[in-house]
């Protein structure tokens, strides 16, 4: 006898070809990633800290709750990396900048619009 889980299903049909597992629509009407992508990852209390765990020892700046969209992310992430002169990468909804850049991505997100408050030590 076969489980019932929420994952097992119908994968493919004959009628409209394969199945998204999520929304259980044809993969070409299914928006599953592309709401998924558009929706904003942070709360809205942008956190900036300084973090040098499980990277060898070296410091990287991290600015979290940004209440932005993927592509708005990636341009402030950009904005705030040659601000800095340094590089980094968007994560997960977190900007990465490499080094000990707290003070001065605090003033650039003020200048942008953002409410900045740093945490940690």
């Amino acid at each position: 006898m076969m489980k019932n889980s929420a994952k097992s299903g119908l994968v493919y049909s004959t009628e409209v070809g394969r199945i998204c597992p999520e929304c259980r629509l044809a993969l070409a009407a299914c928006d599953c990633k592309a709401r998924a992508r558009a929706a904003p990852v942070g709360d809205g209390m942008v956190r900036v800290s300084r973090q040098t765990k499980g990277r060898g020892g070296k410091s990287v700046t991290l600015i979290k709750g940004l209440a932005l969209d993927a592509v708005a992310l990636a341009l402030l992430g950009k904005q705030l990396r040659t601000a800095c002169g340094s590089g980094g990468t968007v994560k997960e909804g977190v900007i990465e900048i490499q080094g000990d850049h707290c003070e001065l991505v605090m003033e650039v997100l003020k200048k942008h619009g953002h409410g900045a408050k740093r945490v940690g030590g």
